[in-house]
């Protein structure tokens, strides 16, 4: 369904504007398949060796992906809660519970995640987007980025990271010292939990900090997260959420001249 949802949108594009999909990530999927014992033991039943099962989900990836390709997707984002959710020591806690270690599970993620990338086509910009919860303005973990931050922001075969930023939930930019060079970052530092705009200083205060461990020319700027990952969407009108928009492109234009 992807790929219908795509070419519907590309079907709106403007010149100078792309058409942009997002999916679930693979290491997204992974943990739905052990959410609870029941659905554990189905996962089982099929794929008693957890390695084929990761061998498969990256080649049913690594099909979609090729199949949004051929419709035209030149930019694909990897929605990614689990890197989200790993930071935080209450599911870290649960991890340990369950006889695994919260290292072990990050390099489980970035190996699915990696063997859904194998062979992409070169021309096809692929990002990871690392949410932390968006649901009627709420939020689902926190924790900075430092556990993750040595396997993801250096290993995963992306080309940029989204990353929220916008409270202090998520830590300060010292993990962004492991992001690979050439990769973008793309500072997730307007919110779209609540109304009120951000102070446009402070904003640019803050990306110029997050230059002592990213060049600027390789960071960008975005709201935390969409505005909308429910129905009933986050609790912002319409005219403030435009505002949120407004914001983010007037800063841009100031800080890289785009």
């Amino acid at each position: 369904p992807f790929v219908e949802h795509f070419k519907f949108v590309q079907a709106l594009e403007e010149p100078g504007h792309t058409a942009k999909q997002t999916i679930p990530a693979p290491a997204q999927l992974l943990p739905e398949l052990y959410r609870d014992e029941a659905a554990a033991e189905r996962t089982r039943n099929f794929y008693p060796n957890e390695d084929e099962l990761l061998e498969d989900i990256g080649a049913a990836y690594r099909t979609v992906i090729a199949e949004l390709y051929a419709a035209g997707c030149r930019n694909l984002q990897l929605d990614d809660c689990t890197w989200g959710v790993l930071v935080d020591e209450g599911f870290q806690a649960g991890v340990r519970a369950a006889g695994s270690t919260p290292e072990a599970e990050a390099e489980k993620y970035l190996r699915v995640n990696n063997l859904a990338l194998e062979g992409r086509p070169a021309d096809m910009a692929i990002t990871t987007h690392v949410c932390r919860g968006n649901y009627h303005s709420t939020y689902a973990s926190s924790g900075p980025y430092d556990l993750v931050a040595p396997v993801l922001f250096a290993r995963e075969n992306v080309d940029a990271f989204y990353l929220e930023f916008d409270d202090e939930r998520s830590g300060g930019f010292e993990p962004l010292a492991h992001v690979a060079p050439g990769k973008k970052v793309v500072l997730g530092l307007v919110t779209t939990k609540r109304p009120e705009l951000e102070d446009r200083d402070a904003v640019i205060a803050r990306i110029h900090e997050a230059t002592r461990f990213v060049p600027l020319e390789d960071l960008c700027l975005s709201p935390q997260c969409g505005f909308a990952s429910c129905e009933i969407g986050n609790k912002l009108t319409e005219d403030e959420q435009w505002a949120k928009i407004a914001l983010v492109r007037s800063i841009a234009e100031e800080v890289w001249g785009a």
